[in-house]
């Protein structure tokens, strides 16, 4: 049941659904770590920071972000994604204000943040 009650049906995917029902202009993703990386970044010290990637390369790369009915609804109603640290003072603010900060994922067209 995953968070949601109902099965297949993440607590990501609740957001994203619920994002476009309201028509959000972004979808924010607060986590434990400042964004996407190349590996895990508690297991790799080597591992670096995406400042930017498309729904397609978390998609093709199982990048696990996210779960793939979330980013796949993203991806069809243009909803762009934010992936940040939620436990860094003020990021929800600034996250909210379109601040650069995070992992950013969207169609990669040039949106702002």
């Amino acid at each position: 049941a995953a968070g949601t009650g109902n099965p297949y049906f993440t607590t990501d995917t609740a957001a994203a659904l619920r994002a476009v029902e309201v028509g959000a202009e972004v979808l924010l993703k607060a986590t434990k770590v400042d964004g996407v990386y190349t590996a895990d970044p508690a297991l790799d010290p080597d591992a670096t920071r995406h400042e930017r990637l498309t729904y397609g390369q978390v998609l093709a790369d199982r990048l696990g972000v996210l779960d793939s009915t979330a980013v796949s609804l993203c991806m069809d109603n243009d909803l762009p994604i934010v992936v940040f640290d939620m436990n860094r003072p003020d990021n929800i603010r600034r996250a909210a204000m379109g601040e650069p900060i995070g992992t950013l994922i969207d169609g990669g067209t040039d949106h702002e943040r």
